[in-house]
């Protein structure tokens, strides 16, 4: 498969990205898209069909699956997974469009035309904000699956044997789930990575917003020592 496509995505995505962005898209990358393509995939690809129950009776086993599993772990962390990379494309797109509209302002007014914007990809203005609630938007997808997957498997934690008694079973059976510790064990290590996504997004939130902080101190502390009168010039006042 090619994957040329993936590389200019993310290169384009890293570079408008902060030291943080920059660390959480290698976490994105290499500890949760490729150990989903890799590894979790294939534990996961016969989850239903080794779901056996003590029993002959059709449906049983079906039952008992869409019971205790309604939704397949792989299938909600690759939602997950399209959900929290989406947000960075938006910041992507954003500066493509500063760069479109400079374009045609350059194409309709000369090359000597004023410029919209001094560097496009400069966190500044409507792309600051952009930034700023991507990262609101991670954080709140993160959040919601883990809280998801909470619900549905309490302490994220996969039995080796569950007892099933839904109809059409004729009584009370036990059903076994395949491969129960090494499904827990990626179980954890995804909640793990995504928990420390959501850390490393806090820590960018933070980090733009002391930023942006201070360079509004700053800038207003300058304009107040312009507005004030030099001492050459004071001194000259109380002469005269």
């Amino acid at each position: 498969m090619n994957w040329s496509w993936l590389q200019e995505l993310l290169s384009g995505v890293n570079k408008y990205a902060t030291a943080f962005g920059r660390i959480w898209l290698s976490v994105v990358v290499i500890f949760r898209f490729l150990v989903y393509v890799v590894a979790a995939e294939r534990v996961w690809s016969d989850d239903q069909s080794h779901f056996e129950c003590n029993t002959r009776q059709p449906g049983c086993a079906n039952v008992c699956y869409d019971h205790f599993f309604p939704v397949s772990h792989i299938r909600l962390w690759a939602l997950q997974l399209i959900l929290v990379t989406c947000p960075s494309l938006l910041v992507v797109m954003h500066v493509a469009y500063r760069e479109a509209k400079q374009r045609k302002r350059r194409e309709a007014e000369g090359e000597n035309c004023r410029r919209l914007y001094p560097d496009p990809g400069k966190k500044r203005g409507g792309l600051w904000w952009t930034y700023l609630l991507s990262l609101v938007f991670k954080v709140a997808v993160d959040v919601t699956f883990l809280y998801i997957f909470h619900r549905l498997y309490a302490n994220f934690s996969l039995p080796r044997v569950v007892r099933c008694a839904e109809p059409p079973c004729p009584n009370t059976v036990d059903c076994f789930v395949a491969r129960p510790t090494e499904k827990k064990l990626f179980t954890y290590f995804m909640v793990a990575t995504a928990t420390l996504c959501i850390l490393l997004n806090l820590c960018e939130m933070t980090y733009l917003v002391a930023k942006r902080c201070w360079e509004l101190a700053a800038r207003r502390q300058g304009r107040e020592l312009l507005s004030k009168p030099t001492g050459c010039h004071h001194c000259a006042q109380q002469k005269n």
